[in-house]
């Protein structure tokens, strides 16, 4: 089976790898010539545990393609899966123009049947959108050339992204006739063989699924986070609430961590987007809105303890800062909480020095040398008033406090993720500020 991956991003990437790694003959489109040339080099542009591994292999085994022209793995391909960016316009809605130019250049160079597949993160309507635009240039080619649309939101953690492509939870797939899902299922077939179901519905019902899966897992983040900080107020322990009302089979114990704010590519631009699709249909969604209002106050929380602690006094405080990325295993730093404290420390005169296993260079280029970067994570503790802890890397988990002790000015640690036991940091000499714990 061929098909076309269009879009060399973090979906784009690890869509076409794993399709690749179940035999598929795949072509991976981008127009960014650079990185089409990297990736050619075996230069891969993000951090992910294993994607590296899996191209390298099928690049080897001649399944795996890089192109910047559609037209080069076109020939017989069954399927294209249209996985360009949907960045946020300015009212929060998702960009579409890079999915419909990708729509409009399908239009103009395909010659056979084939499956249009939307794996971007698109509101509901878009797979018309796109079917518009195809048949607008078919039209003007006079071509009678037949095509289905499809709707295959991704459900991929980055991280984790390899992992949950090849063993997926559910695949969702909308499709409007038997054909299309025909040849969906055939393709999806190798990923399925461990009993995970297949979900076909219409399209229109899979364009929401993503927006409502991404806005029910911020909502849970959101609600603990501020029954966290309502804790801190009482007196209580939102560890123990947490394993308590984690333990009733209707609510479960995942996201419901702690810590400061929701980041990444996804949560923020879906949660932004969903709402704006709810408002430009004459519906609000209350309650997703007071989620996005919640992670905005927490992305703070970790600066208002500070300021608490230091009087908002910064001036030639030095504070160490261990991660970059909004979660560990990757590099990404988009909307990421630790960019939101470096900015407000700065503000206020203080001195940073930081530290990531990952997300350095992706600091840089947003940063500059506005900050100093360490080559490891006590450097960044040298001469240190406060350390912030912004990711839970597991290298960060079980340090060397004694030697953080010589190294800091101050011992005085900000949990911004509650990977430390309170009493013990207390017993090694430290200060302790967590989020929602006593």
């Amino acid at each position: 089976m061929r098909i076309i991956v269009v879009g060399s991003g973090y979906v784009g990437l690890v869509t076409g790898a794993c399709f690749a790694e179940s035999g598929v003959n795949v072509t991976c489109v981008d127009v960014d010539v650079e990185k089409i040339q990297n990736l050619k080099k075996g230069i891969i542009p993000i951090y992910e545990p294993g994607l590296e591994d899996i191209i390298r292999r099928n690049v080897e085994k001649n399944r795996l393609f890089f192109t910047t022209d559609i037209k080069e793995g076109l020939n017989g391909t069954e399927v294209i899966f249209i996985a360009v960016g949907t960045p946020p316009g300015e009212d929060g809605s998702a960009d579409l123009k890079h999915v419909l130019a990708v729509a409009k250049e399908i239009g103009r160079v395909m010659t056979n049947h084939i499956v249009v597949v939307t794996k971007s993160t698109v509101p509901v309507g878009t797979a018309e959108k796109i079917r518009k635009s195809i048949q607008n240039e078919l039209d003007k080619r006079k071509s009678n050339v037949q095509f289905d649309m499809a709707s295959n939101p991704e459900f991929l953690k980055e991280g984790a992204a390899v992992e949950d492509f090849l063993k997926p939870e559910r695949i969702v797939i909308g499709v409007d006739n038997e054909i299309a899902g025909a040849i969906m299922k055939r393709l999806y077939m190798p990923f399925v063989l461990n009993n995970h179901p297949i979900l076909f519905m219409d399209i229109a019902s899979a364009e929401i699924t993503k927006y409502a899966a991404n806005a029910m897992l911020a909502t849970r983040i959101s609600f603990i986070n501020e029954i966290a900080n309502l804790c801190e107020i009482l007196g209580a322990d939102i560890n123990n609430v947490r394993k308590g009302i984690g333990s009733d089979s209707r609510i479960g114990s995942k996201f419901l961590y702690p810590g400061t704010g929701y980041g990444g590519s996804c949560f923020p631009k879906d949660v932004k987007a969903i709402i704006n699709t709810a408002h430009d249909n004459g519906y609000e969604l209350n309650v997703i809105k007071a989620v996005e209002i919640a992670n905005e106050y927490q992305k703070n929380v970790i600066f208002r303890k500070m300021s608490g602690f230091f009087r908002s006094d910064f001036k030639n405080k030095v504070i160490g800062i261990w991660g970059l990325s909004f979660k560990p295993k990757t590099d990404d730093i988009r909307e990421a909480s630790s960019l939101v404290l470096i900015e407000k420390l700065l503000q206020v005169g203080a001195k940073i020095k930081t530290y990531d296993p990952a997300a350095m260079n992706e600091a840089k280029k947003q940063l500059g040398n506005k900050i100093e970067y360490a080559s490891d994570p006590y450097e960044a503790l040298t001469n240190a008033d406060a350390l912030a802890l912004m990711t839970e890397w597991s290298e960060f988990h079980l340090p060397d406090f004694n030697k953080m002790a010589d190294l800091m000015k101050h011992k005085v640690i900000f949990d911004g993720r509650n990977i430390y036991d309170p009493v013990e940091i207390k017993k090694q000499g430290f200060k302790y500020f967590g989020i929602g714990r006593k």
